[in-house]
């Protein structure tokens, strides 16, 4: 048993791993992205968020995975990247203005 545990721990282990790196490339196009956008608005751009939750509650589905599970997991990655780009749009939009 002691055994099992830790081969499915090791797994657990490894796929976070690949989750870490994943989010550090979807990090990178994500401010990226975010250079190109000339307003607030369009950093938190509702209806495309609803387009993204509305296909991972579809693959999930597909999957197997709860996808309200995935919708809570990717809501919460969502606001954090839009975080994130709000304070990059600010800190271009402060630099621009210094000009």
């Amino acid at each position: 048993v002691e055994m099992k545990i830790n081969k499915i721990r090791n797994e657990i282990d490894r796929i976070d791993s690949e989750i870490i790196e994943l989010l550090s490339k979807r990090s990178k196009l994500v401010s990226e992205a975010g250079k190109t956008k000339k307003s607030q608005g369009e950093v938190s751009d509702p209806e495309r968020v609803e387009k993204v939750i509305h296909k991972i509650r579809r693959r999930s589905s597909e999957t197997g995975l709860d996808p309200l599970i995935a919708e809570k997991i990717y809501r919460c990655i969502i606001t954090c990247f839009i975080n994130r780009e709000m304070e990059e749009f600010r800190e271009l939009d402060f630099q621009f203005q210094d000009v």
